[in-house]
């Protein structure tokens, strides 16, 4: 067993999903953070925490789930990988013959052969003939010449006489007031405290959150609209107005500053397993 989970003894026994639930508790990570950060859903990741492999989507996405997890914790996956269920092995056919020996497709039964479609096409063309040598024997004469009589007349070429004297349809456009009216549209500055993605703090806003590692972390205003649902990264600042009360769950408390109405908030007082969750009006 890797040194990640050294200090459990030797006569701990534990299995794949605890290997990664004690690995991501000694880190300090909230499991809806590590969620966050790898893009799974926390019910999967919770299941698989939990060796409910049956709520999976077999045992490839539960092996590449796992290694998913031991990146984003940096850990070895060797000791997690040997406890998960292994994949089939899936048969192939077997391979007969050598390497000289010239690749041939099997052929297909219900394909036919070259020469049976060339037979076919021979026979179906012989009895089209046929047919068309009845109906030449058994039409009338005048047929033919009421067909010769009202066939169109072969159309001559224009010239330049003729193309000059033909009319020039020259589109109108319409006028200028039957066009519509365009509503002007404003165009509206960018604002100077956002760079590249990351909110700058104001020091007009009601919230500020800074921290010194990656810390996941939501805020939901009093109406119930989500302000702010993602991992703050080390050393970011960010600032939010919204409806009072504003609802936080912080999971990574340990690292990460509130400052409400411009004064520091006792983010310890209302954390339980390194997640905040705080009520602010």
């Amino acid at each position: 067993m890797s040194s990640e989970f050294g200090a459990l003894g030797s006569g701990a026994s534990l299995t794949a999903g605890g290997l990664l639930r004690l690995a991501r508790e000694r880190q300090g990570l909230h499991i809806a953070a590590l969620a966050a950060s790898i893009k799974v859903a926390p019910r999967k990741l919770d299941a698989l925490e939990h060796d409910r492999y049956e709520e999976l989507s077999g045992t490839i996405f539960t092996r590449a789930l796992a290694q998913s997890v031991c990146r984003a914790l940096r850990i070895d996956a060797n000791p997690v990988m040997a406890l998960l269920p292994q994949p089939e092995a899936i048969e192939l056919d077997p391979v007969r013959g050598t390497l000289n020996t010239p690749f041939r497709d099997k052929p297909s039964r219900d394909e036919p052969g070259l020469l049976a479609m060339a037979q076919r096409s021979l026979v179906w063309a012989g009895v089209a003939l046929l047919l068309a040598a009845v109906a030449t024997y058994f039409l009338p004469l005048s047929f033919f010449k009421s067909t010769a009589s009202s066939a169109p007349m072969a159309t001559a070429p224009l010239t330049a006489q003729t193309r000059a004297e033909q009319p020039l349809a020259v589109p109108v456009a319409n006028p200028v007031g039957d066009a519509p009216s365009v509503s002007p549209v404003a165009v509206l500055a960018a604002p100077s405290s956002s760079v590249a993605g990351i909110m700058v703090p104001s020091t007009a806003s009601l919230l500020q959150l800074t921290t010194t590692e990656s810390s996941w972390v939501e805020v939901r205003d009093g109406k119930g609209n989500v302000l702010l649902s993602r991992i703050v990264m080390p050393s970011e600042s960010v600032a939010l107005d919204g409806a009072l009360p504003l609802r936080l769950v912080i999971g990574n408390a340990g690292v990460t500053q509130v400052q409400f109405r411009g004064k520091a908030v006792d983010v310890a007082a209302n954390t339980r397993d390194n997640v905040a969750r705080l009520e602010l009006n």
